[in-house]
């Protein structure tokens, strides 16, 4: 990638799932870093340290499944409907936003043209300080999916036959 960077040939240079710590270390033996680094980024997994190393290192984090594919009950959250209901915003374009000021790069996921419609219309408003405040609250540090770091899932992906 670097090489392709060099020609031209290449914008940016992107990866996905780098964990502070595996980021450090790739970071450390390249000779151009990332410069997107897309992760599994929600309201409910937030990835703070992350987000700080990368600014630290000029990276973009880019949100993985910024709605956390409706898991934690996300579209009913009553956090993210309370707050979006003072701006006449869903939960959806409440966590969009959410992330949007907090510097994170969104790009959500539907099938549905409606939905692209709402996705789109989050340039409208801006969250209040406290109205941020209540939903950093909801970070739980964790994944709702899986974990890089669990041995068992690294070997399911390492022997995993397509």
């Amino acid at each position: 990638m670097e090489e392709y960077y060099e020609k031209g040939l290449l914008k940016a240079i992107g990866v996905s799932n780098f964990y502070p710590d595996r980021f450090i270390d790739l970071s450390h033996f390249v000779k151009i870093k990332p410069m997107v680094n897309q992760m599994e980024t929600h309201v409910f997994n937030q990835q703070k340290k992350l987000h700080e190393i990368l600014k630290e290192n000029k990276c973009q984090l880019m949100s993985w499944g910024p709605f956390a594919e409706g898991r934690n009950d996300f579209f009913n959250n009553t956090v993210l409907k309370s707050i979006g209901s003072k701006y006449g915003k869903t939960s959806a374009q409440t966590a969009l936003r959410y992330l949007i000021q907090k510097n994170i790069v969104v790009i959500p996921k539907s099938t549905h043209k409606e939905r692209m419609i709402e996705n789109i219309n989050v340039f409208d408003f801006s969250l209040s300080n406290d109205d941020m405040a209540a939903l950093e609250k909801l970070d739980t540090e964790n994944s709702l999916f899986f974990s890089h770091y669990d041995p068992d899932f690294v070997k399911f992906i390492l022997n995993y036959k397509i």
